[in-house]
């Protein structure tokens, strides 16, 4: 199996519990360091590094997977990068980066992986925020989720004759290293932390192993018969307000 974004955080995780499911799994990411410390001590993780919006690396990174393990059997979409800015203050160059890497990029992958993902294989894109409100400050990064879930839906109704199911698995707030990434201080993510605990039902932000847990579940053949989904791991904060 394939996995982005497996540096830090959700793809971290989730590659780790698939491979102590049994699983084999290349992970991807930008930097080394991060993809070795992911990968200490569970021999069944290989790593590849790759900045997954260049106009090559989708190629490169389906063809380091089938060389390692001859096909793919589920694809992870989980990689993205955010740029928090309001409207007025939106720079192009960083809209373009948020699209290529958390649009783009899923769309070249996945259509690279297609032709080894036989039936019983299993797409889980990775989302977010739900459509129906809005996210100040957040325009650019929550459009390109939304937009990624209508792809879940899309791609589950293109796929279902081949036998090959997809999902989202939307994320609320949850503890990763993404803002820091961003370039937010510490003590701008604690602020930004505490108000977003107020609103969240459950009163807590997720751990990275908690999102993970919907993933690899949702790819196990008990799964099967879930396809088009999108399930909202998110401690209520998209019913709650």
């Amino acid at each position: 199996m394939l996995i982005t974004g497996g540096g830090t955080g959700i793809g971290r995780a989730t590659a780790q519990q698939f491979a102590v499911a049994g699983a084999e799994v290349l992970v991807i990411g930008r930097t080394a360091e991060r993809l070795a410390e992911t990968a200490k001590e569970h021999p069944r993780i290989r790593t590849f590094v790759a900045d997954i919006a260049a106009p090559d690396a989708p190629l490169d990174i389906v063809a380091a997977a089938v060389d390692a393990f001859g096909r793919i059997d589920v694809l992870v979409n989980n990689a993205a990068i955010t740029r928090p800015a309001p409207l007025e203050a939106i720079d192009r160059k960083a809209a373009e980066e948020q699209l290529a890497t958390n649009l783009l990029a899923p769309v070249s992958l996945t259509q690279h992986a297609l032709p080894h993902l036989g039936a019983g294989g299993t797409i889980v894109n990775v989302t977010s925020n739900p459509p129906h409100y809005g996210w100040p400050n957040n325009s650019v990064y929550g459009s390109t989720k939304v937009a990624l879930d209508f792809l879940t839906h899309t791609w589950a109704v293109e796929l279902a004759p081949r036998g090959i199911r997809v999902v989202s698995v939307a994320p609320g707030v949850t503890a990763t290293a993404v803002l820091s990434h961003a370039g937010f201080s510490d003590e701008q993510m604690a602020a930004a932390g505490k108000e977003l605990r107020a609103r969240i039902p459950l009163g807590r932000i997720a751990r990275p192993e908690e999102i993970a847990w919907w993933i690899v579940n949702a790819s196990r053949p008990e799964a099967s018969y879930l396809t088009g989904a999108v399930i909202r791991v998110d401690g209520g904060l998209s019913t709650g307000g």
